[in-house]
Formats: C-alpha cells, structure tokens, sequence
C-alpha cells in the first residue's frame, strides 16, 4: 500500500482524500500529514507537498469538477495563445447552478445536455496536472460563437494557426461547428485561410 507522500508524488505532488481512501489510507492520515506539515490543504480534499506550485487550473477542476475548461482557457492550454487567461473560463451544463465557480470568479458558460462532452478530452495545465478541456476543434467553435465575450483579436489569430497545424481535422471542425450552430462563420474563417 503507497504511503500518502507517494501518492502525491506520483500525482505531481497533489493527493485527494478520494485517492488515499482508495488506496486504503484512512482519512486520519491526512488530518495527521496535515498536522506535521507534511502535506498542506490546498482546498477541501485537495493536498499538496509542501513548496508545490499551486496550480490553479487544478484547484478549480477539483472545486468544480462538473465543469470543463473552454473558450480562452482551453485555448491557452492547447498552445494556440501565449495570451494565458485574465479568468479561468469553464461550461457547465446548463442545469448546474454555477454560483460558487461565479463567486470563485470563473468565467462560466453553460451549454445544452447533448453537446456538453462534445470534444471534451484531458489536458496538461502550465505546471502539468491534468484537467477536463475540449479539444482544439470545440475549442474553436466556442470562440467564434461567443465573439462578444472573448476578444475578438482572440479567434483571427487562433484560425490562422490553426490552419498551418499539420493535425488540423477540418472535417471535424465543421461537423462540431454545425452541431453547435456556428457553421456559416466557422466556413467563412476556413474559406479564407485554407
């Protein structure tokens, strides 16, 4: 059985109280880590070693965990901006009451039930944890569609990149843009860069 320091090791220096309980360690290790300053709480069932960078995108995937990160965010995870995020924008489905991700100050977007896992894959954050983001193609769709939320500067220079990228899925990119209403607009930026 790994030891708590182990697991958060192993898990680039985070360990939850879901992950120990799993591993058969009981919840009064982590009280008892806590106390000896062997492990510092991050958030509720979230702990860190000592000296870890805290990484945002993971206490708030942790806190919210319903959530997807999207739009600017999943952007700036995928690579295709050096423009890092004022706020973590994240899409909930539409019933999830998102008061506590707004008051935690993330930018939050909602979206029907049936389109909510579209292009939803994991990512590597900056300090290289992993989180719920859609894939560059959703990603893309999402910024062209919420042009009067995300800077429009955003989505010219995002579209020109993505057309040199050798892995571009234009066909995908077009399947996701109909299903999320943003054919026409998503046509016109691939017409003029492709």
């Amino acid at each position: 059985m790994p030891t708590l320091l182990e697991l958060a090791s192993e898990a680039n220096g985070y360990v939850t109280s879901r992950q120990a309980t799993e591993s058969g360690i009981p919840r009064r290790e982590i009280a008892k880590a806590v106390a000896e300053e062997r492990l510092v709480q991050v958030d509720r069932g979230l702990y860190a070693l000592p000296g870890v960078w805290e990484d945002p995108y993971l206490v708030a995937q942790h806190r919210f965990s319903r959530g997807v990160f999207s739009d600017d965010t999943a952007l700036f995870l995928h690579g295709m901006t050096d423009r890092a995020p004022f706020s973590l924008t994240m899409t909930f489905p539409r019933a999830y009451n998102a008061s506590g991700a707004r008051e935690a100050g993330i930018a939050c977007r909602t979206c029907a039930d049936d389109v909510f896992e579209l292009g939803l894959c994991e990512l590597e954050t900056p300090n290289g944890n992993t989180v719920r983001a859609y894939d560059l193609e959703r990603t893309l769709c999402d910024i062209v569609r919420g042009q009067r939320i995300v800077d429009a500067q955003l989505v010219t220079p995002a579209m020109q990149t993505y057309a040199r990228r050798p892995d571009r899925n234009p066909a995908k990119l077009m399947r996701f843009a109909k299903e999320l209403g943003v054919e026409k607009k998503t046509r016109a930026y691939l017409e003029v860069l492709l």
